[in-house]
């Protein structure tokens, strides 16, 4: 049994995810995706697809970019 990093839960199957060499157990994707997945910048919700970049700011999709002041950036899909 593992303990989930987010909710404290303990799971005989959790799901382990590996980020720059540093294991992350979780006993659901929700739990992974609200402790590892990146903010939008502009609207703050959690990041579960690629979401677009300007410089170092991460956005959700390009209307919140444009909405923060960005002209130019990056979809990554």
């Amino acid at each position: 049994m593992r303990r989930c990093e987010t909710c404290g839960n303990e799971s005989a199957r959790p799901i382990t995810v590996t980020v720059e060499g540093r294991a992350h157990d979780f006993d659901s994707f929700e739990c992974a995706i609200h402790a590892l997945a990146p903010t939008c910048e502009h609207c703050g919700i959690r990041i579960v697809g690629h979401g677009v970049e300007s410089g170092a700011h991460l956005y959700c999709g390009a209307d919140c970019a444009r909405q923060a002041g960005a002209r130019r950036f990056v979809d990554h899909t």
